[in-house]
């Protein structure tokens, strides 16, 4: 994440300004004893600030060279390096209450998003620099304009927080997007605690796969269904928060297994 040539095949911005990334290092807090990965570190700029706070950081870096440039650079007693797509790491591998933190590759985002998601039950929290519209769709409420797949999802499993903006011109090279950091915390009580995932899952794609019909066309629900739960048939997808598709999913499963 430091001043380097891009390596365009993963889409790599580094960043390179020293107060943004005190910033960021003061929004994570880390401290010694923390289990802390990194995911993406790049040349380490955000590598060094951390370490300097914990006893030992594991980072997952797809390049193989920038991943032996940091093994070169830090003692393995402090750094491990995970050579590797962080879409396909199992982070089951990684101590409980774990935190995670990294400037994730804006082209594989959201699908990294998914996959970091099935692991909240593991995470203590975890803090993502971002495109900026990716994280104004993460906290989006329902009924507005970027409210969608990613806010319910996301938002039924953490508490999301949009902590500030960063400008282009702290990486090298510029992306052509502003930046953002968040901050995702596990909910102590996840509202999709004895449901099904996946029926969940397809609940939610399908809605917003009609977003712009009403909901009696874009949801599995029959008129008495309606009534039941209380919903307008009239309403669209975005118009539903994450705890109407709970009830949905929930009333749904119930009237399969009576």
């Amino acid at each position: 994440m430091s001043a380097s040539p891009r390596r365009k095949r993963f889409g790599q911005h580094f960043l390179h300004d020293p107060w943004v990334l005190a910033r960021i290092i003061e929004a994570i807090a880390p401290a010694p004893g923390d289990a802390m990965v990194e995911i993406g570190p790049g040349r380490g700029a955000m590598t060094r600030p951390l370490l300097a706070r914990l006893d030992r950081l594991e980072v997952i870096e797809v390049d193989r060279d920038l991943a032996a440039t940091l093994g070169e650079t830090f003692s393995p007693e402090h750094l491990t390096v995970h050579v590797g797509d962080a879409l396909r790491f199992d982070f089951r591998s990684l101590p409980l209450r774990l935190r995670v933190v990294g400037n994730l590759p804006y082209n594989i985002s959201t699908p990294l998003l998914f996959h970091l998601a099935q692991f909240a039950d593991r995470v203590r929290d975890m803090h993502f620099m971002l495109q900026r519209e990716v994280v104004e769709r993460m906290a989006a409420g329902h009924s507005s304009p970027a409210y969608g797949r990613l806010s319910v999802m996301l938002q039924t499993l953490f508490r999301v927080e949009k902590l500030f903006e960063v400008s282009r011109g702290a990486f090298q090279p510029p992306p052509k997007v502003d930046s953002a950091i968040v901050r995702l915390v596990p909910l102590a009580e996840s509202p999709l605690s004895g449901i099904d995932a996946d029926a969940f899952r397809r609940i939610v794609t399908g809605a917003f796969t009609a977003r712009r019909k009403q909901l009696r066309n874009a949801l599995p629900l029959a008129p008495e269904d309606f009534a039941a739960l209380n919903l307008d048939p009239a309403l669209r997808p975005e118009n539903l928060s994450p705890a109407d598709y709970v009830r949905i999913t929930r009333h749904l499963a119930s009237a399969e297994n009576p």
